[in-house]
């Protein structure tokens, strides 16, 4: 199982920005993908943002042009940062990592987009 351990949460008024950390204890170019998810009160847990072993990037619609996802090897990193926050990006966030037929999650980090 790979350990998944996410930082960078918290409260952030509208307009403003964050950037979620996950720390994998697997070499994350072993991992077939690995992102981050979110679920909002009331909603479907949604994929927000993942990126592939050969680097592909898929984004959700409302994340593109306003967040980014990046990795670093040799820190066993994932990262999203988050611009231009509004409420609607309220929710906890998951890191998520996919191999073979296995898929492990973070505990989450809460998000809230606030005045």
């Amino acid at each position: 199982q790979v350990q998944l351990v996410e930082s960078g949460g918290g409260l952030v008024q509208p307009g403003g920005s964050l950037k979620l950390s996950c720390r994998s204890s697997e070499n994350i170019f072993f991992l077939n993908t690995v992102g981050w998810y979110r679920k909002a009160p009331g909603k479907e847990r949604e994929l927000v943002a993942d990126i592939n072993v050969g680097g592909k990037i898929q984004y959700t619609d409302s994340a593109k042009g306003r967040f980014t996802i990046s990795r670093d090897g040799a820190k066993k990193e994932v990262y999203l940062q988050m611009n231009s926050l509004n409420p609607e990006d309220t929710a906890v966030y998951y890191c998520h990592a996919n191999i073979l037929s296995r898929h492990d999650w973070g505990q989450g980090t809460q998000v809230t987009v606030s005045s």
